[in-house]
C-alpha cells in the first residue's frame, strides 16, 4: 500500500506557460487592430497651394411632387418647364432625390422621369417608406 502512495504524483501547481503565450498573441491582435482602426485612413502629407479655394459641390438635390400635382424642386414651388431648366443646370455625377406623395397622379411621376432621363440624370433615388 506504501508503494501506491509513491507513485502518485501531487499536483500542486498549474503550467500557466501556454496561457501567458495566448495572451500575448491576442495582446499583439488587440494592438494592431486598435492602432488601424485609430487612423482609419492612409496618412497623406497634402501639398499647399497658393489659393484655397474650395468648390462647393451640391451632392443632392430634392424633386417633390405633392399630392395636388405642384412640383418643388429643393422646397421651392416649380412649373415642369422651370423644374426640366433647373435639372439642366446640375452635373450628371449629382444625385437627385424623387419624394412622390402616394396620392398624387402617376403622369407627374412619369413627367419628372421622362426630364430626368431625357437630361441623362442616372443618380436618381426614389424614396419610399417602409
Amino acid at each position: 500500500m506504501s508503494q501506491c502512495k509513491k507513485s502518485r504524483k501531487r499536483f500542486d501547481e498549474i503550467n500557466v506557460i501556454p496561457f501567458i503565450d495566448i495572451m500575448l498573441v491576442l495582446l499583439v491582435m488587440v494592438l494592431t487592430t486598435a492602432t488601424f482602426i485609430k487612423q482609419g485612413v492612409i496618412p497623406v502629407n497634402l501639398p499647399h497651394a497658393k489659393t484655397d479655394t474650395k468648390e462647393k459641390l451640391q451632392e443632392e438635390v430634392t424633386v417633390y411632387v405633392n399630392s395636388k400635382g405642384q412640383m418643388f424642386f429643393e422646397k421651392k414651388e416649380v412649373s415642369l418647364t422651370q423644374l426640366k431648366a433647373k435639372l439642366a443646370k446640375l452635373t450628371k455625377e449629382q444625385t437627385v432625390i424623387l419624394r412622390s406623395d402616394k396620392t398624387s397622379k402617376f403622369q407627374d411621376f412619369v413627367s419628372v422621369m421622362d426630364i430626368l432621363k431625357e437630361l441623362g440624370h442616372e443618380q436618381l433615388y426614389i424614396v419610399t417608406k417602409e
